[in-house]
């Protein structure tokens, strides 16, 4: 059987959404790419590295560089339950099947029990959206049809009354607009509100200002989405911008244009999207080439990035995150190839006088020393450590005994560490001098904790007015 342009689009559309959401349905995170880029001490004895620079690409020449691998992206609290869906089904020359399906994909991060179609005429609206694919897909036993009462009205408070999220077109009417907010501030159970305001190009800042207004005081989450002209373009075939209504910069061009589907999946990610909450976006088409969102959104693409993830990304980053790493870029200080980095290692060297090479091996030595002394001392307190715990009670984890020990674990690292080098040592002599400067260390630390008690008593007697020189006079 051969499918209906209208249907391929459908479909075309449907499968970008790819599971791009965390929240509702976990997604796992992808790997994150491994270095291999050589340092000094990776080099050796085998004489310097390559000459060949490492170079830094330039984000504004190569896109992908400034890109991170992508990855889920939150979406909001609430997509489940009943939704509300109004404004369409009521043309004779479409099926308005396509909004109902984005809300119903497997692999959005929608979870709706209960779809509800409100039209202007239920009996029609059925005829248009039971269909196969509605029935395969499970949209089906998800659908309710309200009827409304009068051509092109909205749902009253009553209808709403019991969903959670409500989808509207308003019609190209700003006036519906304010309609629509004042009456879900009416319905307690609605927690999202999205509305659709396509053929805006005459819209004034004045008007547009109010409802961003009306839209900031409620207190449910919205997303306003606007666009021009609507055309039956396929989704996705141009790039986008994305303004703020209410200002200057949001105002559309009298020739602005824009995709029926493409407009839909905005408004729906933008309902899934936490980044898309509280939010009023002014969508236009991008026709120059050679402008920033054509090249981000290209790069985003080709970087694999689901459609979700991608206007999750234009939402919070956008252009001007690119254009500042760009920016950044021509400023940024060149990095150092690992040649050059060798040719100030071995410059340094070279100048060194005896006298600094002389020290400098010195301290090397004296820190190499210090590393295999700690080392030997280590393995001989975890044996000791060992040997204690199985002749009877260890009140101490391994960690605390080393501690307890280490002085005299240094001991015997140093002991090894002179013996291992052939060097003369009296192992009887200096374990005799070692335990009798440790006694000495105990008496002196034991007269300072004895000095210190005292002065701190003496403390105590001045501070409640007792003399203890008069009574030393007696």
């Amino acid at each position: 059987m051969k499918l209906s342009s209208l249907a391929i689009s459908a479909l075309s559309l449907l499968t970008e959404t790819a599971t791009a959401f965390v929240a509702h349905k976990s997604t796992p995170a992808y790997p994150s790419g491994t270095s291999t880029r050589l340092f000094i001490s990776s080099w050796g004895a085998k004489g310097p590295p390559s000459k060949r620079k490492v170079q830094e690409p330039d984000p504004a020449v190569k896109i992908q560089s400034y890109l991170k691998m992508p990855e889920p992206v939150a979406s909001r609290d609430s997509l489940d339950g009943k939704i509300i869906v109004s404004g369409w089904v009521n043309a004779k020359e479409r099926t308005d099947q396509t909004i109902f399906d984005l809300l119903n994909h497997e692999e959005s991060a929608f979870d709706f029990s209960t779809i509800i179609a409100f039209v202007d005429d239920a009996k029609f609206a059925k005829k248009r959206l039971i269909s196969r694919s509605a029935r395969y897909t499970g949209l089906l036993d998800k659908f309710e049809f309200v009827q409304s009462e009068s051509a092109g009205a909205l749902p009253t408070v009553a209808q709403l009354e019991g969903a959670k999220s409500w989808v509207a077109d308003a019609q190209g009417d700003i006036s519906q607009v304010m309609e629509i907010l004042k009456r879900s501030q009416e319905v307690s159970s609605l927690e999202n509100v999205n509305i659709l305001l396509a053929n805006a190009q005459d819209i004034f800042v004045a008007d547009a200002k109010k409802a961003v207004a009306a839209l900031e005081g409620m207190d449910k989450a919205y997303t306003l989405v606007v666009v021009g002209a609507i055309t039956e373009d396929p989704a996705g075939s141009l790039p986008y911008q994305i303004k703020e209504f209410g200002t200057e910069e949001g105002l559309l061009l009298a020739n602005a244009t824009f995709s029926r589907d493409e407009s839909l999946r905005m408004l729906t990610d933008c309902l899934a999207l936490e980044s898309g909450a509280k939010k009023t976006f002014v969508f236009s088409e991008v026709h120059d080439v050679n402008q920033t969102e054509t090249k981000l959104i290209k790069g985003l693409r080709e970087g694999g990035y689901s459609r979700p993830q991608e206007l999750n990304h234009m939402i919070t980053k956008g252009p001007d995150e690119y254009a500042k790493a760009c920016a950044d870029f021509k400023t940024r200080t060149p990095t150092q190839s690992p040649f050059d980095e060798w040719v100030l290692e071995q410059e340094k060297l070279e100048n060194e006088t005896a006298a600094e090479r002389s020290k400098r091996v010195q301290a090397e030595a004296e820190e190499e020393k210090k590393k295999e002394v700690e080392e030997i001392a280590t393995e001989w307190a975890k044996r000791e450590y060992f040997r204690q715990s199985m002749a009877g009670d260890m009140p101490y984890t391994e960690e605390e005994y080393r501690k307890s020990v280490w002085e005299r674990a240094l001991f015997e690292g140093d002991l090894k560490y002179r013996m291992m080098r052939g060097q003369e040592t009296d192992e009887r002599k200096e374990l005799a001098d070692f335990k009798s400067q440790q006694e000495k260390k105990k008496d002196v630390m034991l007269e300072r904790a004895k000095a210190s008690l005292q002065e701190l008593l003496d403390e105590d007697d001045r501070e409640n007015g007792i003399d203890n020189d008069a009574d030393d006079d007696k």
